[in-house]
């Protein structure tokens, strides 16, 4: 396995130490992007959100700043990042203001029409089933909620 091909892996399930370094990286490395996306929506301030692929926790920060009387959930498939995402928004858990979990997006563990607004940034690439999983995204958001999926397109090409 090359180089390259080990630090997808580490980027598609982080664990151990480099993965935790892989983690710390992501988070500055997606900020520019982030919040150019997150600057093009309208966020209320009770928002329900979901992060999907949390990663290091970086994005859920953001978005529980935006967002004074909301809640912030995250899931990650992998249990570094989860870990990370935890100590990353600490004072927001111990509050309650941040859920983070290890789930997957092709069963996410919460009710039906739940979130106001879902984000996913830079991870659709490693989902097992896109389709599918954007159906499920779709299964807890609110009717009237909004799907934001932000990805680089040059970076699409060595994940495929």
């Amino acid at each position: 396995m090359s180089i390259l091909q080990r630090l997808i892996q580490q980027a598609k399930n982080p664990r151990g130490t480099i993965g935790s370094s892989m983690l710390c990286i992501m988070n500055s490395a997606h900020t520019g992007l982030t919040n150019w996306a997150l600057q093009k929506l309208h966020i209320k301030k009770d928002a329900i959100i979901l992060d999907i692929g949390c990663g290091g926790g970086k994005t859920i920060h953001t978005l529980s700043k935006r967002t004074p009387l909301g809640k912030i959930y995250g899931i990650d498939y992998s249990n570094q990042a989860v870990k990370n995402s935890l100590q990353t928004n600490i004072k927001d858990v111990q509050k309650q203001k941040v859920i983070v979990q290890q789930a997957s997006v092709s069963s996410i563990p919460y009710h039906t029409n739940f979130f106001d607004l879902i984000t996913a940034f830079q991870t659709h690439y490693f989902w097992p089933d896109v389709e599918q999983d954007i159906k499920e995204v779709f299964r807890v958001l609110q009717p009237n909620g909004s799907f934001l999926l932000v990805a680089e397109t040059f970076k699409i090409q060595y994940h495929m």
